[in-house]
């Protein structure tokens, strides 16, 4: 009796094709239809662990961390300088869903600096601000703004130390003058003090303290007056 033999059924090539293109684990370069390039793992046709990514149009790379096609974890970003054609350093620290997140370092173009916390891509939290003129500002923020309590130093010596609201001095704050060698404690209203007292501090080492001193206060009760200013402020604050 003869043999029949049937031909072998194969899958049509396409399914192959696509067998082969799937992307998981990893991956040497791979090229988008815009010329991006990535370099790394891949999750599910996702960039998934570590990787390299450069963006054709603006030649900027992250090299770090990636979460289901996004960065997300530990990296830094760097953008590509079209005058000396080096990479300068944009952000190093901790990313979330693509965005700046947790503790984090930022380099801006005009060579000021953050050192800090960070919520949805924004200054959040505590942190320190170098500015270009030499002035810090070290303490709270939130949504790219110092809120809360805060210290700024200025690069004669001057500080003020107290609250904070929307990058304004607010609310009970101390401003010290050793230049001068005079405090000033009081009320701040959007960087503008509204009530306080100005007192000597540290008069005999200031290098330029007022050819005269200040006059004895005439008030009774100036911590009362201070005290009146604070409740008025609070009131007004929680309307």
């Amino acid at each position: 009796m003869p043999v029949i033999k049937y031909p072998r059924l194969r899958d049509p090539l396409f399914y192959e094709w696509d067998r082969k293109a799937q992307k998981c684990g990893l991956r040497h370069t791979i090229y988008a239809v815009n010329g991006d390039q990535y370099t790394g793992e891949w999750l599910d046709n996702l960039k998934h662990g570590k990787g390299t990514q450069i963006w054709k149009s603006t030649g900027a790379i992250y090299s770090g961390d990636w979460k289901f096609g996004k960065r997300d974890g530990y990296g830094s970003y760097s953008v590509l300088d079209p005058a000396t054609k080096e990479y300068r350093r944009v952000y190093t620290g901790w990313w979330e869903n693509d965005r700046r997140s947790g503790r984090g370092t930022f380099f801006y173009p005009n060579g000021e600096l953050y050192e800090g916390e960070w919520s949805n891509g924004e200054r959040s939290g505590w942190g320190k601000m170098h500015y270009k003129d030499g002035s810090t500002y070290e303490g709270q923020w939130l949504m790219d703004q110092p809120n809360g309590q805060g210290l700024l130093q200025l690069p004669n010596g001057n500080r003020y130390s107290g609250g904070w609201k929307d990058g304004k001095k607010h609310g009970p704050g101390k401003f010290f003058y050793p230049d001068k060698g005079q405090l000033l404690e009081g009320i701040w209203v959007a960087d503008i003090p509204k009530c306080g007292v100005l007192v000597e501090f540290g008069r005999e080492n200031a290098p330029a303290p007022p050819e005269l001193p200040l006059p004895e206060i005439k008030l009774q009760d100036p911590a009362g007056v201070l005290a009146e200013a604070q409740a008025m402020f609070d009131d007004s604050h929680n309307e």
